[in-house]
């Protein structure tokens, strides 16, 4: 009965280790759901998963014919309940959406804390550094890889002086900034032509020179440029 209840507290230690060293990861980049809330997850996972061999962990409680319960489902309540867990940590703001990668995180760390339920130690080892060097050696990859960043667009001219699409268009030009899904309205009356769309850049630098040069233009009423994801 001694080495049962070492193998229960290995069990729940490496799953607790597991979720600890993720969590510190997201802890340290000032995201909600980090050091304690993944150790949590892993625990309790863990947890749940010994709860399947219940019969066998505690054999005065169950009948001698007691079987252990399905793993199988008792995984898939898991996960379940993790995945509405995650979906809190998920959140608009304005038009851009943050908190996926946490979610996708705290989705890993119930499925990592489930192998060490199970005793698969190198498993859920493996499965812990594969996380890990994800979130910490693909963030500075992804640095160095080609990529557009993208903004969501709204310039407001006075529609005496305001430039057709082409004429807008020729105006980000320089700055190698594209506008696609272009919207048109008029307001104040018809005092103002709206321009709105989402406007893609090579880099920061090029939305940064853009808007320098937007607040130059006397016939530019006001504009905005919302950073978003695609």
């Amino acid at each position: 009965m001694t080495q049962l209840y070492l193998q229960i507290g290995g069990d729940i230690g490496a799953a607790w280790l597991a979720g600890a060293l993720i969590g510190f990861e997201r802890s340290f980049h000032g995201r909600a759901a980090g050091f304690r809330t993944l150790s949590l997850v892993a625990i309790a996972s863990a947890s749940a998963m010994m709860v399947a061999y219940a019969p066998k962990f505690a054999p005065g409680v169950f009948p001698p014919d007691a079987s252990a319960l399905d793993p199988g489902r008792m995984a898939q309540g898991v996960m379940t309940g993790v995945g509405f867990l995650g979906a809190g940590v998920v959140f608009k703001e304005g038009v851009n959406v943050q908190g996926l990668t946490t979610a996708a995180t705290v989705w890993a760390t119930a499925a990592i804390g489930l192998l060490f339920g199970l005793g698969e130690y190198v498993p859920g080892a493996l499965a812990t550094a594969a996380v890990l060097t994800t979130l910490l050696v693909l963030r500075w990859i992804e640095d160095y890889l080609p990529t557009r960043i993208y903004a969501w667009s709204v310039f407001r001219f006075r529609s005496d002086d305001a430039p057709d699409r082409d004429g807008l268009l020729a105006l980000l030009k320089p700055y190698d900034v594209s506008f696609g899904e272009i919207s048109y309205a008029r307001s104040h009356d018809g005092a103002m032509l709206e321009f709105s769309g989402n406007v893609s850049a090579a880099s920061d630098r090029g939305l940064d020179d853009l808007a320098a040069s937007l607040r130059t233009l006397d016939n530019l009423v006001e504009f905005e440029l919302s950073r978003i994801s695609k």
